[in-house]
């Protein structure tokens, strides 16, 4: 079976079939513009998997600074969960590292949107744009 018509029917055959063309350095049988294809969506996946852990953590430090009356250990928990996290990404990945201000920005509409959902108000309670510098985010100490 010819290896294009292998990406649409068993994608986990297809990348072990090309992964192992390209260890043996048998590009002739890759089939290069999928794998350039999967190659630049595991970018894309990154920096979404950024975005959305930014999202949970900025969610969780609003709901911390403006509940302070049901701040509890789950919601800490997760804070230090998503620190972890991204600190892997980060490690991982160190070119996401330039582009973190911008993924910030991105996912502080997400995250405000989701805490107000959440606390039961109105997004307009939080600041127009995030209020957590990127010090502290990345800081496992930092709870506001």
């Amino acid at each position: 079976m010819r290896t294009a018509n292998l990406y649409d029917l068993d994608f986990a055959a297809w990348a072990a079939q090309n992964a192992e063309f390209v260890r043996a350095g048998r590009f002739s049988e890759a089939d290069l513009e999928h794998v350039a294809q999967e190659i630049g969506d595991i970018v894309k996946r990154e920096r979404r998997a950024l975005r959305r852990r930014l999202s949970r953590l900025i969610q969780h430090l609003l709901k911390w600074q403006w509940q302070p009356e049901n701040r509890n250990a789950s919601w800490q928990a997760i804070i230090a969960e998503q620190r972890d996290a991204i600190s892997v990404l980060l490690q991982e990945s160190p070119s996401l590292k330039p582009g973190f201000a911008n993924h910030a920005i991105e996912a502080y509409s997400a995250a405000a949107r989701l805490a107000a959902i959440e606390m039961r108000r109105d997004v307009k309670t939080f600041p127009p744009s995030c209020p957590y510098a990127i010090v502290q985010l990345l800081d496992l100490d930092f709870l506001p």
